[in-house]
């Protein structure tokens, strides 16, 4: 941990950094899994809920475009403030225009911009405070707080919304993204560089081409952007509950409890490998048995049973991918970093690639093969992504160009 940033005020435990990280978790619920189920009972068409949501995913990969501004003038607390106290502001707005689609695919955009900007800053604002040796730690319980804060409000929010006066819902479930809001206000703060805007974004591509030169940051991008552990069918079982013979309670259920079970137990058990092991070698490890966990289910009945056994699996899988991209993203970013928040926000667009293209193919491989298809197309791909990285990875560190 920097002295500078020890000087500045309370750091808290490293727990409670990650738990900062719950407004990705909130948002991304009320976005993914609420406002679908609102706008189906509204029949608003499929393809123009899948559209919506499409859109609202947009900033986990442009985001990092305007991320040197938080390493500008304002110090990053008062960039992760602000920026979810915007994030709550738009969610609310978004629930409050359901029957105005432009209004709310407008809403739901600029309000995930918000929360992928809040992430960045706090991303970088706490890798700055971290020692090396905790950023495993770190990365865990940022997966644990995004993961809790998409669970619980998965469970309660269409309660919420359902039993409370529809507006009294809104504001409940806006309100909880405001959470780590006295966490941020009490901790320590190093203040922003006061160099010009436009010194800041230049610096901030001609840092990134420099970054990316290096072994370590190239390798991270490569395992980042190829397919060796999206696990994107945590995005789509959801819609395919029904081949199992699901119900929607159950769904909800498995969506909820599960994968916030999940969520945790994959973040917190990859952790203390983390402190033996390579994160680029974990990573692929993770990839390949998450694989074979993948394939292993064509060959399983369509039962309750089994979707609810691939949606915990499969999200366990992705969590322990969060988990180590996390560490491999924080240890980039060395301590006093002046663009801390513009790297973290450039690496962790990259883990967003995957998650989107996979989830295309996944989801063309279902029209040709229903859940099967979805499953041998997502397992094939991740295994042979796995492979052929730990092939280069072996190449490369036999050259001693990679870590």
């Amino acid at each position: 941990m920097s002295m500078d940033a020890r000087s500045k005020g309370w750091v808290p435990p490293i727990w409670l950094l990650g738990l900062c990280n719950l407004p990705l978790g909130l948002y991304g619920a009320v976005m993914l899994m609420t406002l679908p189920q609102i706008l189906a009972a509204n029949a608003v068409p499929e393809p123009r809920i899948a559209s919506i949501t499409a859109i609202g995913l947009l900033p986990g990969f442009c985001s990092f475009l305007v991320a040197p501004l938080l390493d500008w003038r304002f110090s990053r607390r008062t960039y992760a403030i602000a920026f979810t106290v915007i994030a709550a502001v738009l969610q609310f707005a978004a629930l409050m225009f359901v029957r105005n689609l432009e209004v709310l695919t407008v809403c739901l955009f600029v309000g995930m911009f918000a929360v992928q900007l809040n992430v960045a800053a706090i991303g970088g604002w706490f890798a700055t405070l971290t020692p090396v040796e905790k950023k495993g730690s770190l990365g865990a319980w940022l997966n644990v707080g995004n993961g809790l804060g998409f669970g619980v409000t998965a469970i309660i929010a269409i309660f919420l919304l359902r039993d409370l006066p529809y507006a009294v819902g809104a504001v409940i479930l806006s309100l909880l993204l405001l959470l780590p809001v006295p966490v941020l206000f009490a901790m320590a703060s190093l203040p922003a560089d006061r160099k010009l805007a436009g010194e800041s974004f230049r610096s901030f591509f001609r840092d990134i081409v420099d970054l990316v030169r290096r072994p370590a940051v190239f390798w991270t991008l490569l395992l980042f952007i190829m397919p060796a552990a999206s696990f994107a069918l945590t995005n789509t079982l959801g819609g395919i509950g029904h081949d199992f013979h699901a119900s929607e309670k159950l769904v909800g259920l498995i969506g909820g409890v599960g994968v916030t079970i999940a969520g945790v137990v994959g973040a917190l058990m990859v952790e203390p490998v983390l402190r033996r092991r390579s994160p680029l070698t974990i990573y692929l490890w993770v990839g390949v048995l998450g694989a074979a966990f993948t394939l292993s289910l064509i060959a399983l009945p369509l039962t309750p049973l089994v979707f609810s056994l691939a949606v915990l699996g499969e999200n366990l899988a992705q969590s322990s991918a969060f988990t180590v991209q996390n560490t491999i993203t924080l240890r980039t970013i060395g301590e006093d970093n002046p663009l801390a928040a513009t790297q973290f926000a450039f690496l962790t667009s990259a883990t967003a690639l995957p998650i989107s293209y996979m989830q295309a193919l996944d989801g063309q491989a279902y029209g040709y093969g229903a859940a099967a298809g979805s499953f041998l197309a997502d397992g094939a791909l991740t295994l042979c992504a796995c492979i052929i990285l730990a092939i280069a990875l072996r190449i490369a560190r036999g050259r001693g160009v990679a870590a």
